[in-house]
């Protein structure tokens, strides 16, 4: 059974990213496979792991996912090590469900925390101890620190950590390049981001400077057997479908994408930022979340990826696109600086990000009518994270969708005739 950890932290900011990524990275160079996880819905952190260990990273929901489903995808991807980065502060959740020590309690896993110590000293231990004793079923392997300002800065915490009993990791010191590049929807993204590689060593360097890499990998416990459990995993949507990949159409989650291969589907990748039509021969398209309104002008410019579209809606073929990929269905966008870019017009939706306004939280939503997220009736468990406001509409709605507290929420996504879409990304059925 693959051993594991979780890397937590506090609070958002902390430095649990940078931390998780240069223990992933050096544990990989001291000649491991390591096996990299996120706790919660999330896109843009996983393309880091999967550079830092040359494996994909997959999402371990506590909210989408029940008990087995987490287990058995854990379970699905032996390494001689996970690592699973937290979402948040460590007891974060929507509701009371689908915190970072819900993931970590359903595996087993005990919790490496990461804690930002910048204007702190015993402060940090006690912080420590409070979550170490917060929950029965939970375990803190022990504690990084992070931005140390100095030797005697450190020389001020590490006593307070003896007394409380919490084993102390490491201390990685602040470092100005220690950090990733930001944007609207969190970091940029991996495959964006300059030297990319040079970065990730930097943060391994700094971790193996400052972290004993041999007592963390020690701290690994095995995950709790995996038993017999209902398939929470969306259908695929067809035999052959055709999958738009590129930097407008990233946001893609890999569980689905094994499920549905595994399932005997074949995804046909193709661009639309490089003008290329769907695979004539696919039985549906989906068109993945992203940033579609940072290339509005190539996208409204890509005649044969519109054209391509239309001809499948026209026969009949289902199409389906999530968030950014639901976006580029409608009729247009209007950018951050207030210029409208056409789009394929196959729904009747119009967005626009000259007024943001976030969108956010985990949705429940029931199908109004059967297409490809399954059945009429049929409950879809997704998360919805987007600044685009609509200006119009007028489509069918194809779902009934509440937040996490069971209040109805404006995401009802749209669909005519084979063409569908939602704000929310789909994760896992009711």
């Amino acid at each position: 059974m693959i051993r594991g950890l979780v890397v937590a932290a506090t609070r958002s900011g902390a430095g649990k990213t940078t931390i998780a990524l240069g223990l992933m990275r050096a544990l990989v160079r001291g000649g491991l496979t390591v096996q990299p996880y996120k706790c919660g819905p999330d896109y843009i952190d996983p393309a880091f792991h999967e550079a830092a260990t040359g494996r994909p990273s997959y999402s371990l929901d506590a909210w989408a996912m029940q008990p087995q489903t987490l287990l058995d995808m854990a379970a699905r991807h032996p390494a001689d090590i996970a690592i699973a980065e937290g979402v948040m502060g460590l007891f974060d959740g929507a509701g009371g469900r689908g915190s970072t020590a819900d993931v970590a309690a359903r595996l087993g896993w005990p919790v490496v925390l990461v804690l930002d110590v910048s204007g702190q000293t015993e402060t940090a231990a006690a912080l420590a101890a409070g979550c170490a004793n917060y929950r029965d079923d939970l375990g803190i392997a022990g504690v990084i620190l992070n931005r140390v300002a100095s030797e005697r800065h450190l020389s001020m915490i590490a006593p307070a950590f003896d007394r409380v009993g919490v084993k102390l990791f490491g201390a990685v010191t602040r470092d100005p390049a220690l950090v990733l590049p930001e944007r609207h929807l969190g970091l940029v993204q991996a495959a964006e981001t300059v030297e990319l590689g040079a970065r990730l060593d930097r943060f391994a360097d700094a971790v193996e400077r400052a972290v004993s890499l041999d007592a963390i990998r020690a701290s690994a416990r095995p995950m709790k057997p995996a038993g017999d459990g209902a398939s929470q995993m969306i259908r695929p949507p067809g035999q052959r479908i055709a999958v738009a990949r590129d930097a407008a159409f990233t946001f893609f989650y890999p569980h689905l994408a094994e499920y549905w291969r595994e399932s005997g589907a074949e995804l046909l990748p193709f661009s639309p930022l490089a003008d290329q039509a769907p695979d004539t021969t696919a039985d549906c398209v989906w068109l993945p979340g992203g940033y579609p309104e940072l290339h509005g002008g190539a996208l409204a410019a890509a005649r044969r990826f519109a054209d391509g579209l239309r001809d499948l809606a026209g026969r009949g073929v289902p199409i389906h696109g999530e968030c950014g990929g639901y976006m580029v269905l409608g009729r247009g966008i209007e950018d951050a600086d207030g210029n409208r870019h056409a789009m394929t017009g196959l729904l009747n939706l119009e967005t626009s990000f000259a007024k943001r306004r976030l969108n956010l939280g985990y949705r429940r939503a029931r199908l109004r009518s059967a297409g490809v997220l399954g059945e009429a009736g049929a409950e879809i468990l997704g998360h919805e994270f987007h600044y685009a406001t609509i200006v119009s509409a007028g489509d069918q709605a194809l779902v009934d969708c509440r937040d996490v507290a069971g209040k109805p929420v404006a995401e009802a996504g749209a669909c005519r005739g084979s063409v569908s879409g939602t704000f929310f990304h789909a994760i896992t059925t009711g």
